[in-house]
């Protein structure tokens, strides 16, 4: 089980058992590292040892590597800095070492563990291309059958890029082909502060998504029943300036692997390990999201600020859970959710999917303490560029989504 986080801050050969556990940081200010993946009671450190959504007990430990990206000073060039290794991040003291004296205002990081394939940094997530850096969490069914017709189908300069084992770096190499082919080189160096544009990375997601169900659709029946075909696509890319995420598995019934995100206006260190996720008006200073809470403590807030015990409110839970099959986006502290409309996509938003697949794959859907599974709300984004050209239905679906959750929740108080 693999498991990521991705910070960022605001600035003008795996198979299909593979797990993870990643996070992302975005941020206005930088952050110091290990204020994210070290000193949380259940930061991505403790993760790694001591999941407490992991259902996998044949491989209780997120051991098999580990990764962390992180953005520089603009002087230093657009590409991230990678730190690797296949040491089990709570042995490895350069981890800590460096985690204490760096800052970055956009962070990924990446926890490994497999149950087949071979222990090397080239395993290890995120992977980066220029100033592109991605990760992945789940598995691409029929792995076996499909990696040589996705290989075949990427351009050479992609299929040449692959240097480790994993069907995720196959998969970011597909996200570099499908960029390609929508008229962008994903070698080309972004404008400085705009990068590549959400929508373009939003797009190239997508059509990786779209062109890993259909290689799996054209793996002959014989021997793979359903259950086979399933591929679990938590996938997370940045180009440095916005961040994109999905949560997604090929399936009506299923859910996807557990994915979490919360925002506020500062990330707050009371102390013996206990971090709040603060928020004293509407803004989004902060967004994370991340594979599994960092926090499980319910807050007092009222109307937008913060409450201490006593001062009345309501207690509400730091983190909310992402659609199953949907595609977040952050730009400009701005979060976005988009559901990923395709035969899998299920119109009702009331419709309970099961989990019993994502648990057999060491994979939950639900953390304990969250309890307002809720799609945030989404910004009116016309005019600015934010919802592609053709894509206004998804916004349309959204909404509808959000107001029958509502009335239930109205309902039920």
């Amino acid at each position: 089980m693999c498991r990521f986080l991705v910070r960022t801050i605001y600035r003008p050969v795996t198979t299909s058992r593979t797990k993870s556990t990643a996070q992302v940081y975005k941020g206005k200010d930088e952050i110091l590292l290990s204020k994210l993946i070290l000193e949380p009671t259940h930061s991505i450190l403790t993760q790694s040892y001591d999941s407490r959504l992991r259902l996998d007990t044949r491989r209780p430990h997120n051991g098999d590597g580990f990764g962390v990206g992180y953005y520089t000073s603009p002087a230093l060039g657009p590409a991230p800095c990678l730190f690797t290794s296949t040491i089990p991040a709570w042995n490895c003291i350069n981890l800590s070492r460096l985690a204490a004296k760096t800052t970055s205002a956009l962070i990924f990081a990446h926890v490994r563990a497999t149950t087949s394939g071979t222990l090397a940094d080239a395993n290890c997530h995120p992977f980066r291309h220029r100033a592109l850096m991605f990760m992945h969490n789940g598995s691409i069914a029929a792995w076996p059958s499909v990696k040589r017709a996705l290989a075949a189908s990427l351009a050479d300069e992609w299929f040449l890029f692959v240097q480790g084992g994993t069907d995720s770096e196959w998969a970011f190499a597909l996200f570099l082909d499908s960029m390609q082919r929508q008229g962008v080189d994903p070698s080309g160096e972004p404008p400085a502060g705009r990068g590549f544009g959400h929508g373009v990375l939003r797009r190239a997601l997508r059509a990786t998504v779209e062109r890993i169900n259909a290689l799996v659709g054209c793996v002959e029946p014989g021997g793979l029943d359903e259950e086979g075909r399933r591929s679990l696509l938590n996938f997370a890319v940045t180009d440095g300036v916005s961040v994109v995420c999905t949560r997604y598995v090929s399936s009506r019934t299923d859910e996807a692997a557990s994915l979490y995100w919360s925002s506020g206006t500062s990330w707050r260190d009371e102390g013996g390990g206990r971090f709040v996720m603060e928020r004293r008006d509407r803004g989004a200073d902060i967004v994370l999201v991340a594979s599994e809470p960092l926090t499980f403590e319910r807050v007092l807030r009222k109307g937008a600020g913060m409450l201490t015990e006593g001062g009345g409110g309501r207690a509400v839970d730091n983190w909310v859970t992402v659609p199953t099959n949907s595609i977040l986006t952050i730009h400009k502290q701005t979060v976005m959710i988009h559901p990923i409309i395709d035969e899998y996509y299920n119109h009702s938003p009331s419709y309970t999917r099961k989990s019993e697949f994502a648990k057999s794959k060491g994979l939950v859907s639900n953390a304990p303490g969250v309890t307002e599974v809720l799609t945030p709300a989404v910004v009116d984004l016309g005019g600015d560029g934010m919802v592609e050209e053709g894509k206004s239905e998804e916004m349309d679906a959204v909404r509808q989504r959000l107001e029958v959750m509502q009335k239930e929740r109205q309902r039920g108080n």
